[in-house]
């Protein structure tokens, strides 16, 4: 299982969303039922993006357990899920189950490469995360605006997140789409984002990349007024 919480901060706790990043390490490390785990920051712009969003933060977990729940004491222990009480903060997560996934985080592979449900049609998350070479930076993010613009347009797009452990080199983005159909088209037929594809090949921009497709099982929660339930799932 597959867990991943977008959390948000009022103006006035931002100071303990940064001391969350260190505190939340402790417990994440020490609970034997998370495999992998990562925190992150978010950008502002719903993908990659330059400029942080210091009131919204990241959990990402693979669980061992199979219990479908969004309950934080469930998912990261009790003193997380405490922390995110009293500092009054508003969350979303999602509970996922990976269909299909190529590439390396911190050089483990998490995901596998074949189709775990090669016929699922409905609604599908994506996590496209990457390092990005220092020597790239320049080239990457002069492509990657374009990009991010496009995809709020594309047809079957639902939401995106823009995720990332360390600014500007380790991005990720979690999108939701209508179907895998609508995905690909944005991926491959959008002309900035198939331009991006092409020269992340041609001059080697990432030292490590991962893309994972996921059915979504569970999202729950409110950010801004907005009821993960609209989805519909």
């Amino acid at each position: 299982m597959v867990s991943l919480t977008i959390i948000k901060y009022k103006k006035r706790f931002v100071p303990f969303a940064f001391l969350a990043m260190a505190f939340f390490r402790i417990p994440l490390f020490f609970n034997k039922n998370i495999s992998f785990w990562k925190l992150m920051g978010s950008g502002k712009s719903g993908s990659f993006d330059k400029t942080p969003d210091l009131q919204q933060w990241a959990i990402f977990t693979i669980d061992d357990r199979l219990l479908i729940t969004s309950e934080k004491e469930f998912l990261y222990g009790n003193f997380i899920a405490k922390w995110l009480s009293f500092f009054k903060t508003e969350s979303i997560t999602y509970i996922l189950e990976p269909i299909q996934g190529h590439g390396l985080w911190d050089g483990k592979k998490l995901f596998s490469d074949s189709p775990v449900k090669q016929n699922f049609e409905g609604k599908i998350a994506v996590l496209t995360r990457a390092t990005i070479r220092v020597s790239k930076l320049s080239a990457f993010w002069k492509h990657v605006t374009g990009a991010a613009q496009e995809m709020k347009t594309a047809p079957g797009f639902i939401l995106s997140y823009g995720i990332g452990e360390i600014p500007w080199i380790k991005q990720a983005t979690f999108s939701i789409w209508e179907n895998a159909e609508a995905m690909k088209n944005f991926a491959y037929k959008m002309h900035n984002h198939a331009e991006i594809i092409k020269k992340t090949r041609q001059q080697n921009w990432y030292s490590q990349d991962m893309y994972v497709r996921f059915k979504i099982l569970l999202c729950e929660g409110c950010i801004n007024g907005n009821k993960a339930l609209d989805l519909k799932l």
